[in-house]
């Protein structure tokens, strides 16, 4: 069994601490590049060292545009350990959408993955501040020709990460998380006991959704907290996954379900050996019976729902192996419990806790509760109280065994593939085509997806409105996972008395038969 480490709170003593214990034992591996934890600790230090010698310090921003690489956490890590915060954006986005993060965070440094050479030129004319852009050659060669030098690592409660999550109106906001936010929730679980929050030595974490989400950057840290190899992928491909899982020992692995649909519709996935796979984390959605038969029977893993937000640094709630039954039952539509050391409650209109088994608002407290949304007091006001609770935004309720039940969302995101996707954002890019009068958009059930974004326009009189147009329209001006799928033209939306546009009435015909509208 790996040791226990549940007394280490910081990037700095985990590096520190595994270089010590196991410095031959890989630490990250990437195609063919593979770091021991003593080659990872020294190439984090000299991280810290160049990014201090180039001006840095504590609390400024450096942000990453790329794919998931071995690069990026060495950069993260690195910067971590001198308490410098990293902001990855996410690489589907538009440049626009980019320069907007850059301008934000007032990133000093922005390192760009291997492929992104043109960033500089996508981002010229966008930003408001001079940072320096460094691609990931030259990254790598400042790396291998900086000495370290001795430097004052970062505590547990300074920020490390800066994650950005999409707005329900206007911009996204980045959600600070700390030291503590990231490492300290492990200590409940190493005295609970359950099975699958334990590690044993001979394990290895596959690293497969993008770094820019708490689902992707997380699984890093799940393996340099248990002092294993994080496998990493640059994105989500079937055979780069069965070839983790053959090849590279990956005994565990998050996916999305319609990325575990992907997997079972490849026609490698019944020859690959899955002997040493033991779990499946999932999230974003809850996972159809038909497809986790399927997996079950494919996989022979067990499967773990992971429920949580950015805001929550990932996950807060976990429906157990053991709930999850290939004939169904009652639980397996929960998101689960909370997580030892996490409390949850359910509140209705007025503030107040509701009975049990009755829906309202989700809000949890724990230690992996932002610090806060950057430079948005009021924002970060409106989610945390004063006494450390976050509101979710979600509609839900507790059952009497203590399972979260999540009813539906209050604040209409839409989750695509394991994308979040807010109205407010793709009806801002549509309105201002020259025949749209007004738009709304909502998420419908799509089989592979999850959910698929669907615009509903009202045309300007005397003018009509063709979906393509609209799509493409959509797609020049935000990342094309966002832009619709489909479009419907009416004469006028819903609204209620004081003009508030009815979502749920234009979403109610595409979800009958269904049991919540969260596909």
């Amino acid at each position: 069994m790996a040791r226990d480490v549940s007394d280490l709170f910081t990037f700095d003593e985990f590096l520190t601490h595994w270089a010590a214990d196991r410095p031959d034992r890989p630490a990250m591996r990437e195609e063919d590049r593979l770091f021991t934890y003593g080659e990872l600790e020294e190439r984090t230090a000299r991280v810290a060292t160049a990014l201090l010698a180039a001006g840095l310090q504590k609390g400024d921003r450096i942000a990453w545009i790329g794919k998931n690489s071995d690069l990026y956490f060495t950069l993260f890590y690195g910067a971590a350990r001198a308490g410098i915060v990293m902001a990855p954006i996410g690489w589907r986005l538009s440049p626009t959408e980019w320069a907007y993060v850059v301008n934000d965070t007032k990133a000093k440094i922005v390192f760009t993955g291997p492929g992104f050479d043109a960033v500089p030129d996508q981002l010229a004319g966008k930003l408001e501040h001079g940072p320096r852009i460094i691609g990931a050659d030259e990254a790598r060669t400042l790396i291998a020709n900086t000495a370290r030098a001795s430097f004052a690592p970062s505590g547990q409660d300074d920020a490390v990460l800066q994650l950005y999550t999409s707005g329900t109106t206007g911009n996204p906001k980045g959600a600070v998380l700390s030291n503590r936010n990231l490492f300290a929730l492990r200590k409940h679980s190493n005295e609970a006991d359950m099975p699958y929050t334990k590690w044993e030595d001979d394990e290895a974490v596959l690293v497969a959704m993008p770094c820019a989400h708490i689902g992707g950057t997380g699984l890093g840290i799940m393996a340099l907290a248990a002092g294993l190899p994080g496998i990493i992928l640059a994105e989500f491909n079937p055979d780069g996954v069965f070839d983790a899982v053959e090849h590279h020992g990956v005994t565990r692995f998050f996916m999305v379900p319609a990325a575990l649909q992907m997997l079972l519709m490849h026609p490698r996935c019944a020859s690959v050996d899955y002997s040493r796979l033991k779990y499946i984390l999932y999230g974003a959605a809850p996972i159809p019976l038909e497809l986790l038969r399927q997996c079950i029977k494919m996989f022979g893993a067990q499967f773990i729902q992971a429920y949580g937000m950015t805001e929550t640094t990932g996950t807060i709630c976990m429906l157990p192996p053991e709930d999850h039954d290939p004939e169904g039952n009652a639980r397996m539509r929960s998101a689960g419990k909370a997580l030892p050391g996490v409390e949850i409650r359910i509140l209705g209109p007025d503030g107040q806790g509701v009975p049990t088994g009755e829906v309202g608002e989700v809000v949890t407290r724990s230690s992996n509760n932002m610090i806060g949304y950057w430079n948005l007091p009021e924002a970060t006001a409106k989610t945390m109280t004063a006494d450390g609770w976050i509101h979710t935004g979600d509609a839900g309720y507790l059952d009497e065994d203590g399972y979260l039940f999540i009813h539906d969302r209050m604040k209409d995101m839409i989750i695509s593939g394991g994308e979040n996707v807010y109205p407010a954002e793709v009806e801002s890019a549509i309105f201002g085509h020259p025949a749209v009068q007004e738009v709304a958009v909502i998420g419908i059930p799509d089989q592979k997806w999850g959910e698929t974004v669907k615009a509903v326009v009202v045309p300007k009189p005397g003018m009509s409105v063709e979906e393509a147009d609209i799509i493409a329209w959509a797609r020049e001006r935000i990342a094309a996972f966002k832009a619709p799928r489909s479009v419907d033209v009416i004469e006028a939306l819903p609204r209620n008395a004081s003009g508030k546009i009815l979502r749920k009435d234009l979403r109610a015909p595409y979800w009958e038969g269904y049991e919540r509208m969260v596909n």
